[in-house]
C-alpha cells in the first residue's frame, strides 16, 4: 500500500517537473526565437551532405532493393552460391548498380537538355537586341500617329529615366562592394553545395549498405520506449508515410517528365521558338502542384512573345490544354488518391510550407500535409472511440450538441434528437 501510494506521488512529482521545464523551455524559445532559427539553420549546415544522402538514398533505395533481390537468386539459385556469400555480393552490388543508374538517368538528362538549353539561350541572347529594336520601331511609328498618346509616352519615358538615374546615384553604386560580395558569397555557396552533394553520394551509398541495420535499430528502440500496442501504431504510421511520400514523390516527377516531353513535342509540331528551354521550365515547375503551371507559363510566355505575339498566345493555349490534362486524367491516373486530401488543403499546404521552405516546401507540402491530417484524424476518432461517440463525420452536420440518454448518446439536430447505441 505504502509502494503504492510512493509511486503515485513519484509520478505526480514527475509529471510536475516536466510540465515546467516545458513551460521554461516554450518560453524560452519564444524570447529567443531568432537565435533558435539560427542555430537550427548552422545545424542544417553540418548536416546538409548527410541531408542530400538521406535523399539520395530514399529515391534509389527501390531500384537497390530490385536489383539486390534479382541477384541474390541468380547467385544462390543459378550458380550455387553460399547464402551468406550470396547476400553480401548482391547487397555490394546493389548498391554499386544503383547509383551508376542514378548517374546514368542525371547524365542522360543533362546530355539531352542542357546543349539545346544553351542553344535556346545563346538565341534568345542574340535575337532580343534585334526584337527590341523592332518593337522600339512600332511603338514609334504608333505614337507619330497619335500626339496624345506621344505626349504620355514621354512623360513615362522621363519620369522613368529620372527614376533609373535615381537609382543608380543612391542605391546602385553605393551598394556595388556589397552587390561584389554577394557574387563572391553565391560562387563559394555553389562549391559548398557541389561539395555537399559529393560527400551526400558517398553517405547515400553507407546508408543504403546499412539500410536493414538501422530499420532493425530504429523499431528496436521504438518497442524498448513505448508500449507494444502504441509500437504497433507507430511503425503502421511509418510504413504510411513512407507510402505517401514514395507514391506522391515519384508520381510527380514521372507526371511532370510526361508533360514536359508533351510539351516539347507539340511545340516542336507547331515550330514555336526555344522549345527544350521552355519544355524544361515547364517539365520542372509542374512538380510544384496546383501553382506549378502557371508559375512556368509566366516566364515562357515573355521569352516567346519577344519573338511573336500569336505564338505567345498559342503558347498559352497549350498550357491551358496541358494543365488540363495533367489535372483531369494524367495526374489522378499516375498519383491516384495517394495523399487523400481535398482541393482547399492542397493548396493550404502549399502556401504554408511554401512560405515556411520556398520551393523544397512547396513540393514537400502536399504529402508532409498529408501526414498530418491523418495523424490528427486517427488521434481524433481514437479519442471519439475513448467517449463512445460516433466517428462518422457526417453525423456531426448541423449538431446542435451531444448529450446523455437512456440508451447511449442523444445527437440534438435543429430541437430533433436522434440516439445511437
Amino acid at each position: 500500500m505504502k509502494d503504492d501510494s510512493f509511486r503515485k506521488y513519484l509520478f505526480i512529482s514527475l509529471a510536475g517537473a516536466i510540465g515546467i521545464i516545458l513551460c521554461i523551455v516554450f518560453f524560452f524559445a519564444l524570447f529567443r526565437f531568432q537565435q533558435m532559427i539560427e542555430g537550427i539553420r548552422t545545424l542544417e549546415n553540418i548536416l546538409m551532405p548527410f541531408i542530400y544522402g538521406a535523399v539520395i538514398a530514399y529515391l534509389l533505395t527501390p531500384v537497390c532493393n530490385f536489383v539486390e533481390l534479382r541477384l541474390n537468386l541468380f547467385l544462390a539459385g543459378r550458380l550455387k552460391v553460399k547464402e551468406k556469400k550470396a547476400a553480401r555480393l548482391s547487397a555490394a552490388l546493389g548498391i554499386g548498380l544503383s547509383l551508376l543508374f542514378g548517374f546514368f538517368i542525371v547524365y542522360l538528362l543533362l546530355a539531352m537538355v542542357l546543349p539545346q538549353v544553351f542553344t535556346s539561350v545563346r538565341g534568345i541572347v542574340q535575337v532580343l537586341p534585334g526584337n527590341v529594336m523592332k518593337w522600339s520601331d512600332w511603338i514609334q511609328q504608333k505614337l507619330a500617329d497619335d500626339e496624345v498618346l506621344a505626349n504620355y509616352a514621354e512623360q513615362f519615358i522621363n519620369t522613368a529615366y529620372q527614376n533609373m538615374q535615381s537609382w543608380l546615384e543612391t542605391k546602385l553604386l553605393p551598394n556595388m562592394q556589397v552587390i561584389v560580395s554577394g557574387v563572391s558569397a553565391g560562387l563559394i555557396s555553389a562549391l559548398v553545395a557541389v561539395k555537399n552533394i559529393l560527400i551526400g553520394i558517398f553517405a547515400a551509398a553507407y546508408m543504403m549498405g546499412n539500410r536493414k541495420k538501422f530499420a532493425a535499430q530504429g523499431k528496436k528502440l521504438i518497442y524498448s520506449f513505448v508500449k507494444v500496442p502504441v509500437a504497433n501504431g507507430i511503425l503502421d504510421e511509418i510504413h504510411y508515410i513512407n507510402q505517401v511520400f514514395g507514391g506522391f514523390i515519384d508520381g510527380k516527377l514521372l507526371d511532370s517528365l510526361i508533360i514536359g516531353i508533351l510539351c516539347f513535342v507539340i511545340m516542336n509540331l507547331l515550330n514555336m521558338p526555344y522549345s527544350m528551354l521552355i519544355s524544361v521550365i515547364v517539365g520542372v515547375t509542374n512538380i510544384i502542384p496546383f501553382f506549378g503551371p502557371f508559375i512556368g507559363a509566366i516566364p515562357s510566355a515573355l521569352i516567346i512573345l519577344t519573338v511573336s505575339p500569336i505564338k505567345c498566345v498559342y503558347f498559352l493555349i497549350l498550357i491551358l490544354v496541358l494543365q488540363q490534362l495533367d489535372g483531369n486524367f494524367l495526374g489522378p491516373k499516375i498519383l491516384g488518391d495517394s495523399t487523400g486530401l481535398s482541393s482547399f488543403w492542397v493548396l493550404f499546404s502549399i502556401l504554408l510550407f511554401g512560405g515556411l521552405m520556398g520551393f523544397v516546401g512547396m513540393v514537400i507540402g502536399v504529402p508532409t500535409f498529408a501526414v498530418i491530417y491523418d495523424l490528427i484524424k486517427k488521434y481524433s476518432n481514437w479519442m471519439l472511440r475513448k467517449k463512445q461517440l460516433s466517428t462518422d463525420t457526417s453525423v456531426y452536420e448541423d449538431l446542435s450538441s451531444v448529450k446523455q440518454g437512456g440508451e447511449g448518446y442523444c445527437y440534438i439536430y435543429n430541437k430533433e434528437e436522434k440516439i445511437e447505441d
